[in-house]
């Protein structure tokens, strides 16, 4: 997973998110459940996506999500609530619409191309209700969507790994789902490459138009190529949101600590200010800070670009002692202990040297509204 610095631009700058939230709803979940024996693995789970939207479903190995991509695709049946794809219920209160009859198309993480047909004949495999003329234009049409026109006779082992992608997608597209599943799209593609074909995949998507629900566990694609996120643990939903709305203002403390690296300042509330032990922050910065918060212990969330740990000016005081740093080639990843005990994590630029076990002044440089939970008790209990 790379910086925060590095997902928070992303979200900000690689690309336009026009608004879909006019859009009509395409695809509806209502307390849909899912369990394997005794073990629930979907519980209660309620969620609708808006036509023209790309929603990725987010969280760690086991959380449900690719459970629920199955479930929506027809390939598992639901234990309770209904699944709606255009208003059609196609699971739940008895009825079940089998996988080909959904309108949905799937574009698997090993790509599952056919080895003996080339990319054209791949392209065209599911396009069974039309004559050859509109399957040969068809085919042309989304072969020149994904930039591949010049590779319709290559097969697949002629294909690199972004290009079998791409024609995955376009075999998928061909038949103009009304919802489009992506599971887990980039795994298999090295780290560079994964880079440049979220941007692609995303660019793709748009200009066809198609509504996409994609599952993964990486933080950055999610928040890269999604207009909203759905963060998901234990098989039911913690979050969902815009990808900058949910970075910034998490709504839990597994929604903060999973989509980057989270520290949290231990803050009193005392009139217009927080005391911490980085000094007191007004309390202004802190988001949605209530009045009756007064006299509270409360937890600020920073991230290691909302803070910085700097060598001592002569007289000066410290207030924090380096217990851990790790390269990472343009940044370093600092770890300090404040004098309070509280351990946060600072990301500096590779030129700032900091030593190990240093006393260092560490301060807020945030320039946004921070995030803050109720204070725990070590036993987890609110303070």
């Amino acid at each position: 997973m790379s910086s925060d610095a590095t997902i928070t631009a992303d979200v900000e700058t690689v690309y336009e998110r026009p608004s879909v939230e006019e859009s009509e709803t395409v695809l509806e979940l209502d307390g849909v459940s899912k369990s394997y024996g005794s073990e629930s693995v979907i519980d209660g789970l309620s969620l609708s996506v808006r036509e023209g939207e790309i929603l990725t479903l987010l969280g760690p190995s086991g959380c449900g999500k690719t459970t629920t991509l199955r479930l929506i695709a027809g390939l598992e049946r639901p234990d309770g609530g209904d699944i709606r794809v255009n208003g059609e219920r196609v699971s739940g209160s008895g009825s079940f619409v089998v996988p080909e009859q959904r309108g949905v198309g799937v574009v698997f993480q090993e790509f599952a191309l056919f080895p003996h047909m080339n990319a054209a004949e791949n392209v065209a495999f599911g396009l069974t209700d039309m004559d050859e003329e509109a399957t040969q234009a068809r085919v042309d049409e989304m072969l020149d969507l994904v930039g591949l026109q010049s590779h319709r006779d290559a097969h697949p082992d002629e294909l690199s790994g972004g290009q079998q992608q791409r024609i995955a997608l376009a075999r998928s597209l061909a038949p103009e789902p009304k919802i489009l599943l992506l599971d887990e799209p980039f795994s298999n593609l090295d780290v560079d490459l994964r880079v440049e074909m979220r941007e692609e995949v995303r660019r793709i998507l748009k200009e066809a138009g198609v509504t996409a629900v994609s599952v993964t566990h990486d933080q950055e694609e999610a928040m890269s190529i999604s207009d909203r996120v759905a963060v998901m643990s234990e098989g039911h939903l913690e979050q969902v949101g815009r990808p900058e709305q949910v970075f910034q203002h998490p709504e839990s403390r597994f929604v903060a600590g999973f989509l980057g690296h989270a520290s949290f300042l231990s803050g009193y509330v005392h009139g217009d200010e927080v005391e911490t032990g980085v000094g007191p922050v007004d309390r202004s910065m802190i988001h949605g800070l209530a009045g009756e918060y007064e006299g509270s212990r409360i937890d600020v969330l920073v991230r290691p670009d909302d803070i910085q740990a700097r060598p001592l000016a002569p007289d000066e005081v410290p207030n924090g002692r380096v217990v851990y740093r790790r390269y990472l080639g343009p940044t370093i990843l600092y770890r300090v202990e404040l004098d309070n005990g509280d351990i946060v994590e600072c990301m500096h630029n590779h030129t700032d040297q900091v030593d190990l076990d240093e006393s260092v002044r560490v301060d807020l440089t945030a320039d946004h509204d921070l995030a803050w939970f109720p204070a725990t008790d070590e036993d987890g209990s609110f303070s």
